[in-house]
């Protein structure tokens, strides 16, 4: 049967990793007060020109919490952080951890509908956020929005930490202190010799962050990712990537995002090693931040890599200083990896998790080259992470064999409790502490794991089984493809056909016909598009997935 553990397997592969990592899992306070006092002078963050060391973090940290407790938050409560990839997002999530509270991660691409929605269901009641989004979108849901109980906003800017302002990111960004607010950098200032509220301090089962999925199949339900899980998966960052404080991490993922939380944030705080920001991901700053501080670790979408290696004058000598890079959040074709890996001298390895599992579930060892499936071409994310077992399901629940597909469910430690005041979608994402994915994959005679598509997004033509991944990796492999995305659009004929969206490389001149062709000389007669369009760019999420939902709406509009 396909359940798996990985102990057994490392070994053969990854000598000198610990078979288990601790079972008495602290909290994420405890990791990060471990780190302060074992080296305080080390850079913690560094943000274009300013540098916060681990000492100036629990300060700040320290003072957050203090200004926190004066303003009537209480522990139990939740801080939302509605701000990009900057210093505050890092002393939001410690101060509210200090404050004997937890953090509400949210997007802030998230418009009043949605922050409406966040800031309601998560009951939170103070808000660090950026100036400019509360000028725009807070203000008004604060003031105006039923169940919103959000009584102390403090605002930031992407400014503060810094003295670059590097005009690609903040040609129009002036600093304000909006009224009715609380300005961070003043009531840090305010409060810089205060202690941390006597609050309780969290427990390993506390819930250290809610973060919240994606919608795609109802309304976003906030995950309780708890400090056991947190602590867990970033130590999990840190032996499986046999990261030590000589390494620093690349900051590309979102910081809202489960990647960003846990493979940036955690794991940084845990080495500890410095974690190196830029905002927001724009490709020619980021490469730029890549030259000045020569970081040796990174993991992000597919998509961050592929645009990098898209910005004018780059060079593999750009790439020199990292040691490992990975990449999860969505499948990966095997040319891509071939062509980083061609142009920069680094292997993609892959990583696989959902929100649900505070990142990685599965992950290629280092310096190992993951296998290609002979049948559908699709490369493996991985084995299972320490400690983690993980099953492959049929549509009744009872586990397929070996290379057969199924729903992939996942168990371990760094599985969440459950979702936030939904018991019954807890009940069934989450029977007895298993989760079910929705997720579609196998494992193979040796234990790799591969991902073949999400489960609604397979399409059904003529009765034949399509998956929009093997479609997109074989259009990935053509030389002018720079990004594909397939799904299924309504046939009279066949219930379903495929159609593609492809976006080009620059200078491409291949025609949608010559696409169709190449398909169609790779794969099965039911499989290839009968369709292509080609876009500029391929629509996104901020975590660099590309939306398929947005383009089966842009099919139904014709």
């Amino acid at each position: 049967m396909s359940s798996y553990t990985a102990r057994p397997w490392l070994g053969r592969y990854n000598d000198g990793l610990p078979a288990d990592i601790h079972t008495d899992y602290p909290t994420m306070l405890e990791l990060f007060a471990a780190s302060v006092a074992r080296a305080p002078q080390t850079a913690a963050i560094r943000y274009f020109d300013g540098v916060l060391t681990l000492a100036d973090l629990d300060r700040a940290s320290g003072a957050l919490a203090a200004g926190l407790a004066a303003h009537g938050f209480a522990p139990g409560d939740r801080l939302a952080v509605y701000t990009q990839n900057n210093p505050a997002f890092v002393i939001g999530l410690l101060g509210a951890w200090k404050a004997g509270g937890a953090a509400v991660a949210i997007n802030p691409m998230n418009k009043a509908r949605e922050l409406t929605y966040l800031l309601a269901d998560s009951g939170a009641t103070a808000l660090l956020c950026l100036d400019e989004l509360y000028e725009s979108v807070a203000r008004d849901v604060i003031a105006h929005a039923d169940g919103v109980r959000v009584h102390t906003v403090i605002t930031c800017s992407p400014l503060d930490w810094q003295t670059r302002n590097d005009p690609r990111l903040f040609a129009q960004t002036v600093k304000t202190h909006p009224d009715k607010t609380l300005d961070l950098l003043e009531l840090l200032d305010q409060h810089a010799d205060g202690a941390p509220p006597a609050a309780p301090p969290p427990g390993p089962d506390d819930v250290a962050v809610l973060t919240y999925t994606s919608g795609t199949t109802g309304v976003p339900k906030g995950a309780m990712n708890t400090h056991r899980n947190m602590s867990f998966n970033s130590q999990t960052y840190r032996e499986w990537m046999r990261m030590t404080p000589a390494d620093s991490v690349l900051g590309v993922a979102p910081l809202f995002h489960i990647t960003g939380l846990i493979g940036h944030i955690g794991v940084a705080l845990l080495v500890p090693s410095p974690l190196v920001l830029a905002h927001r991901f724009e490709p020619g700053v980021v490469l730029d931040t890549v030259r000045e501080h020569r970081p040796t670790f990174t993991v992000g979408a597919i998509t961050v890599f592929i645009a990098l290696t898209q910005v004018p004058g780059v060079t593999k000598s750009d790439f020199e200083s990292f040691r490992l890079v990975y990449s999860g959040g969505a499948p990966i074709a095997p040319s891509v990896t071939d062509r980083f890996e061609a142009l920069t001298g680094h292997y993609i390895h892959n990583c696989y998790g959902l929100t649900e599992t505070n990142s990685p579930s599965h992950a290629v060892p280092a310096g190992v080259h993951a296998p290609v499936d002979p049948a559908s071409g699709a490369l493996s994310v991985g084995v299972p992470v320490f400690n983690t077992v993980v099953r492959i399901l049929s549509d009744t629940g009872e586990e397929v064999p070996v290379g057969e597909i199924g729903e992939i469910a996942t168990c371990g430690p760094q599985v969440v409790p459950g979702y936030w005041n939904k018991p019954d979608a807890t009940a069934t994402s989450l029977p007895g502490g298993e989760l079910r994915t929705g997720d579609v994959g196998f494992m193979d005679a040796d234990g790799w794991f591969y991902l073949v598509d999400r489960k609604k997004d397979m399409i059904n033509a003529a009765g034949y089984k399509v998956w929009p991944r093997e479609v997109e990796d074989v259009l990935y492999g053509h030389p002018d493809v720079l990004e594909a995305a397939v799904v299924g659009i309504p046939d009279a004929y066949r219930g379903e056909s495929v159609r593609a969206y492809v976006s080009l490389r620059p200078d491409a001149e291949v025609t949608a016909a010559e696409l169709i062709e190449y398909c169609k000389g790779q794969m099965a007669a039911y499989k290839y598009p009968r369709s292509i369009e080609f876009l500029d760019e391929l629509p996104k999420t901020t975590t660099g997935k590309i939306l398929r939902r947005e383009l089966r709406d842009r099919a139904a509009a014709g």
